[in-house]
């Protein structure tokens, strides 16, 4: 009675995997959709809608200035109220600082302990340490890989990967700010996040590069501006 109770429940969950598995191999998630996969191809969906949301705006900005009933005042304080907000292209002397992961092995430099898997990549603080000193160093506009920064945007890391304005980015990292050379480097030199940073460039061999470049023309930014939990003043 209990052998033919055995073969009995066997038989149900042979049955019900057939059923599930509809011919297909259960044992793998060959078939199944992986998390980054879907990541990167909402990453590229979204540089799409980007650049569909720049060219309306073109067409919008286009109508608008052939009637608008506005003055000269206004159109310069609308002109201003632009390149701060990051929607206009901003040109100039600049630097770009390029973050990266250490060499595959890497190993310690002599007089420093074994690294750990933390201390051989890039973090979101690392990151979020250059950009904040770049604006206390009077950047007149920042891009980060090839999105310009707004007042909105969100410097994010999961694992090491940069999550930013709903797109996906792999090391290395380039930041690219627009001002005055001498400042920007000055402000990178006088962050203690840095100096910190640079203890481990030392150590276990990240990545830290700073350039310079007589002119450059960072692009405005092309996202949606709208709010979706903060609400404008007055």
């Amino acid at each position: 009675m209990l052998s033919a109770a055995v073969f009995a429940l066997a038989g149900l969950i042979f049955v019900t995997s057939f059923n599930t598995a509809k011919g297909t191999n259960i044992r793998t998630d060959a078939s199944l959709l992986k998390l980054s996969d879907l990541i990167q191809q909402r990453s590229h969906k979204n540089a799409e809608l980007d650049q569909s949301t720049a060219a309306v705006r073109d067409d919008v900005d286009s109508l608008a200035q052939r009637d608008n009933g506005s003055t000269k005042a206004q159109d310069q304080q609308l002109a201003a109220l632009k390149d701060a907000a990051g929607t206009e292209k901003v040109t100039g002397k600049a630097v770009t600082v390029t973050l990266n992961d250490a060499p595959p092995n890497a190993t310690a430099a002599p007089g420093y302990p074994a690294p750990q898997a933390n201390d051989l990549v890039i973090h979101q603080q690392d990151l979020q340490a250059v950009v904040n000193a770049l604006w206390q160093g009077g950047a007149e506009g920042i891009q980060v890989m090839d999105q310009r920064l707004i007042s909105t945007s969100a410097v994010r890391c999961v694992g090491n990967t940069l999550i930013l304005q709903g797109r996906v980015y792999s090391p290395p990292y380039k930041i690219t700010a627009v001002g005055d050379t001498g400042k920007l480097r000055g402000a990178l030199a006088a962050s203690p996040a840095i100096q910190n940073y640079q203890l481990y460039v030392k150590a276990y061999g990240l990545g830290w590069k700073v350039d310079e470049h007589r002119a450059m023309t960072l692009p405005g930014y092309s996202g949606t501006v709208d709010l979706h939990y903060a609400k404008p003043v007055g």
